[in-house]
């Protein structure tokens, strides 16, 4: 008899209704229209609230003027074994295989909420002036910090658009913002090594003050 058949008829149902959530959590390529989407935003995380999403339309509507087509894309976890920066390609491919003039210059923002990971991705036409260290960089540190540091999907977004912004129209890069360095206050416990220390230092004392004391006390009984 199987592990399955072993089970009982509500563990089996829980099993099931486990893998089948799984299931439906996970993103792929083939939950995508099959062409680029009229929408701007597409929040299949369900993260963005009403006004976060109009603030950030309004920024994908005038990224890169009439030249460039931008996407947000949200999502809660990725099929087994693929990538943000692997999806996105995939959609670029997908979107950008009937060429269409309209989809020449195509950029790709991606937020995977289960790791917080965040990816941009362009076509061809974005490749000159949006390099790969400059979309590694700005996924990587320019939304990374904020998603890592409290989920904040708005700021993460809005800062990478600020960014790539600004070098497409021809500025320099601002670059990514500084992560504040943590020192941590001073204490008075002493550390391992120096209790270690400590220790040895009162026992070389003791063995010197034993050294010194027994043998004049030797001396001063053994001579009366």
């Amino acid at each position: 008899m199987s592990h399955l058949q072993r089970l009982s008829l509500p563990g089996t149902m829980l099993v099931l209704g486990i893998l089948n959530v799984s299931t439906v959590l996970a993103v792929g390529i083939q939950d995508f229209p099959v062409s680029l989407p009229k929408d701007l935003i597409l929040d299949s995380a369900n993260i963005l609230s009403r006004s976060t999403s109009s603030e950030l339309t309004h920024r994908l509507e005038s990224f890169g003027g009439s030249s460039v087509n931008a996407r947000l894309i949200t999502l809660k976890q990725l099929d087994y074994g693929t990538t943000l920066n692997q999806l996105g390609r995939s959609l670029i491919e997908h979107w950008t295989s009937d060429s269409n003039s309209e989809n020449e210059r195509l950029l790709l923002i991606l937020l995977e909420t289960q790791t917080n990971n965040a990816a941009i991705v362009v076509n061809k036409g974005l490749e000159e002036p949006l390099t790969n260290d400059l979309l590694d960089s700005t996924a990587k540190l320019t939304m990374g910090i904020p998603l890592r540091e409290g989920e904040r999907y708005r700021q993460a977004s809005l800062s990478a658009i600020d960014r790539l912004e600004a070098v497409l129209n021809g500025n320099e890069d601002p670059g990514a913002p500084i992560q504040d360095e943590f020192i941590a206050p001073k204490s008075n416990i002493p550390t391992e090594e120096e209790t270690a220390a400590s220790n040895a230092f009162t026992w070389i004392v003791a063995l010197l003050v034993v050294g010194t004391i027994v043998p004049m006390l030797t001396w001063w009984v053994f001579s009366r």
